[in-house]
């Protein structure tokens, strides 16, 4: 494998590095990282190849590549660090698409309805431009995280009360 990112060690990350490894208290995947750091360092002379490395600290190839990427792109913090990237879609759905859901299925259902299906609520989010487009399943989904029951004696139009016999 034909290495991608050299690393070169400043005097101060050097001594960083070997502090992490020797003073006891820093966790195993830190020590593991900067270990390989220091070993992958082509500053002091010729670093060990990736594949030498990886076999000594019991990694894969690819994490030790991984990691000096990590560290090529962000320093010593960058390479410690796995950051997840955030999702690039938008939020649809939010607190007041929920509001007008729950709202929406507490009236009257529709003319010739026993009661609301998430696909008429669905249908009805949508010709009432709530939102764009909804799939039932998503109606369902946010129901179910309210605790809201479609099938319910009462959904919240009336309490329903016992009557006692006398």
């Amino acid at each position: 494998m034909v290495p991608r990112y050299q690393i070169v060690l400043t005097q101060e990350e050097r001594a960083q590095l070997e502090r992490m490894t020797r003073d006891g208290k820093t966790p195993a995947k830190k020590f593991l990282y900067a270990r390989a750091l220091l070993l992958c360092d082509k500053g002091t002379g010729e670093g060990w190849k990736v594949e030498d490395a990886a076999a000594a600290l019991g990694v894969t190839s690819r994490t030790i590549e991984h990691l000096k990427k990590r560290f090529a792109e962000g320093g010593i913090e960058g390479a410690f660090e796995r950051s997840v990237p955030a999702s690039p879609r938008m939020v649809k759905f939010d607190g007041n698409f929920e509001a007008h859901l729950i709202a929406l299925a507490c009236t009257e259902p529709p003319e010739g309805r026993a009661r609301w299906t998430v696909r008429l609520l669905a249908d009805k989010m949508v010709e009432m431009q709530y939102v764009d487009t909804v799939s039932p399943m998503t109606v369902h989904n946010t129901l179910k995280k309210t605790n809201f029951s479609l099938t319910a004696r009462s959904i919240g139009r009336y309490r329903q009360t016992a009557t006692h016999l006398l």
